[in-house]
């Protein structure tokens, strides 16, 4: 069913207005202690800040308590200056020994880390070296398809690993089609400017970005009407993004810090539900609670 140009700069104003409110109401401190961008504001080094968020993007997954203690084991075997530490590599694999998360073994942090110091060293920093590479391909897809391998290749990440998952998954390739959320948001913590939660220290445009989609982004997006995949891929990513840069699109993803965490606070059921929907911001436009053109509601897609 296709919408008029009125009608759909309606809803998308109407969409503004409930992602804006969401913002404003969101109670940065609390979060921003409760989501892992928290340990890099601890540092004070740009080098140190660059390395300490590779670790705590790429550990990012699960339980939240569980990899936030995990991140904390992490950063407590480094020490405080964790790129000084990381020109060492015998020194970060002697550190990191025994070292497990999930999926991850310590050779795999290891590698992340001594591939993330020698990129610094080659290019400046970690945020040049990917500018860099955006400035020679044009596609932050593209780019950052480059600035993972060469990580990767400078830390041997996978390196006699025999495909085992730890070493792929902690520095995922984004031409595989996944969505690569980690990375993605360690772009975001990175680029966005300087706001309390995001720290502004590399120059990719921000009308470039992508949005880092887990599960409350996705099933959030799909409630909300700006994408209809139903797998959290790349493509998703791409959709949701371009759906957000009709309400600003110079800086898109400037709602997904709060819309990441009203998720985790909701707890979305993904139907209409009055005790579990009671306050979520975004219910007077999720597709579950608004009325259609006829005075209906929306619980499941139409088809034409």
């Amino acid at each position: 069913m296709s919408r008029s140009g009125s009608s759909l700069r309606g809803a998308d104003e109407a969409l503004r207005r409930a992602l804006e409110d969401v913002r404003a109401r969101c109670d940065v401190e609390a979060r921003k202690a409760a989501d892992p961008v928290h340990f890099v504001h601890r540092y004070a080094r740009r080098d140190d800040q660059e390395i300490v968020a590779m670790i705590a993007s790429a550990l990012a997954f699960g339980n939240v308590k569980a990899l936030c203690a995990k991140i904390e084991d992490a950063l407590a075997r480094l020490g405080p200056r964790v790129a000084e530490i990381a020109d060492d590599p015998a020194a970060v694999r002697a550190r990191l020994a025994g070292f497990r998360h999930r999926v991850y073994r310590d050779e795999d942090l290891a590698g992340l880390v001594i591939g993330a110091r020698a990129v610094q060293r080659v290019h400046g920093s970690l945020g040049k070296a990917l500018t860099d590479k955006l400035a020679a391909s044009g596609d932050l897809r593209e780019a950052l398809g480059a600035w993972v391998r060469e990580i990767r290749e400078r830390g041997e990440l996978g390196a006699g690993a025999g495909g085992r998952r730890g070493a792929e998954h902690i520095l995922p390739d984004p031409s595989k089609g996944s969505a690569v959320k980690r990375i993605l948001l360690l772009v975001r913590w990175m680029a966005r400017p300087a706001d309390g939660v995001d720290l502004g220290l590399w120059d990719v445009p921000t009308s470039r970005l992508i949005i880092p989609v887990d599960t409350h982004i996705h099933k959030l997006s799909r409630n909300l009407g700006l994408t209809e995949r139903k797998s959290a891929d790349f493509r998703a990513a791409e959709e949701i993004t371009a759906a957000l840069a009709r309400l600003d699109p110079e800086d898109p993803v400037k709602y997904d810090f709060s819309l990441c965490h009203l998720g985790m606070l909701q707890t979305c059921p993904s139907k209409r539900d009055p005790e579990a929907c009671e306050g979520c911001g975004v219910k007077p436009v999720c597709r579950h609670w608004r009325a259609d053109a006829t005075g209906g509601r929306r619980g499941t897609r139409r088809r034409s």
